[in-house]
């Protein structure tokens, strides 16, 4: 097969462009236009035949915009005789649709697997899906990347200690647990209760020992801010003398940046899977385009990915 090609997408170009530039490679050149009855179209202004080829788009506002703009350049890159097609979304559209837990509902998150491999995509990679059955809803080799390496490596470098690391509801304990086990720290859970179709959280009692303790929260994603905020207030009830929390995905939806100046936490550590549309002095923010070069690398050359994350 012929060398690694990177095509854009529009919904995070400047994480595409450090991607091309830790590789030593070019952007391969991609037009993207909106007609002016609103339909999409894109040309690959390259020669890609036969090429390893990497599209990069992930899952942002407008989310439908960007998913169809994916279809059309999975679709355009198959019909140009492209070696291999992997669809790399660092953040994976429908993610939370995920299970079919009430009457008359679909699994969008499968409709979209389903989608991007009938759309030409011969590989899926993504960073710490929700849930671990996404993985089963694909019948082309997908693999979920932990954003656990990079804050392992951040921690590390800036000497950051934590006594206990929290889950903030019980479907997040194995996640919590891995992250326990390399930082030597104990674990803690938060009971949660969550309202079907809307993001209303409503707070139980913490399980494990929190008093005098400096803790970690982790969460693969925050939205509204609403389960990791309160999460906080309640480790600060129970004694915690200092918070922090890690999410791979900064949605930050409605009033998250307002209501986290306001929060318990001390500091908002997150990754750049989504750009960053507004930031603040409480948010750190990690790349993960280091993580996907590496790994867009050996799967070019036919090397293991799980000695990545062990």
């Amino acid at each position: 097969m012929k060398p690694i090609k990177i095509i854009s997408g529009t919904s995070h170009p400047h994480l595409s462009q450090e991607i091309a530039k830790i590789l030593k490679i070019k952007q391969t050149k991609i037009s993207h236009i909106r007609f002016n009855n609103d339909n999409l179209f894109c040309r690959i202004e390259e020669n890609i035949r036969d090429h390893d080829i990497f599209i990069i788009q992930t899952s942002t506002k407008p989310v439908n915009d960007y998913l169809m703009e994916l279809y059309i350049m999975l679709d355009a890159a198959k019909y140009s005789s492209a070696g291999r097609i992997t669809a790399v979304l660092p953040y994976f559209p429908y993610v939370r649709s995920d299970q079919k837990d009430q009457p008359r509902i679909p699994v969008t998150a499968r409709l979209v697997a389903d989608h991007l491999a009938l759309a030409g995509a011969d590989r899926i990679l993504s960073i710490d899906f929700h849930s671990p059955q996404i993985l089963g809803f694909f019948r082309i080799p997908a693999d979920q990347l932990f954003a656990s390496a990079v804050l392992l490596e951040y921690l590390k470098k800036s000497k950051q200690k934590f006594d206990v690391i929290v889950s903030p509801d019980a479907g997040g304990v194995k996640r919590a647990r891995f992250y326990a086990q390399k930082l030597g720290a104990s674990l803690a859970v938060m009971d949660k209760r969550r309202s079907k179709n809307d993001d209303q959280v409503h707070m139980g009692f913490i399980i494990g020992d929190v008093k005098g303790k400096k803790a970690l929260i982790i969460d693969d994603e925050i939205s509204t801010g609403g389960t990791i905020f309160n999460t906080a207030a309640a480790l600060v009830k129970n004694g915690a003398t200092s918070i922090s929390a890690f999410c791979t995905h900064a949605i930050l939806a409605g009033d998250a940046i307002h209501n986290l100046q306001k929060s318990h936490l001390e500091n908002l550590i997150v990754t750049n899977s989504i750009p960053l549309k507004k930031t603040h002095p409480k948010i750190k923010v990690l790349s993960v385009a280091p993580l996907l070069a590496e790994v867009i690398s050996r799967i070019h050359s036919g090397e293991s990915l799980s000695s990545l994350f062990i």
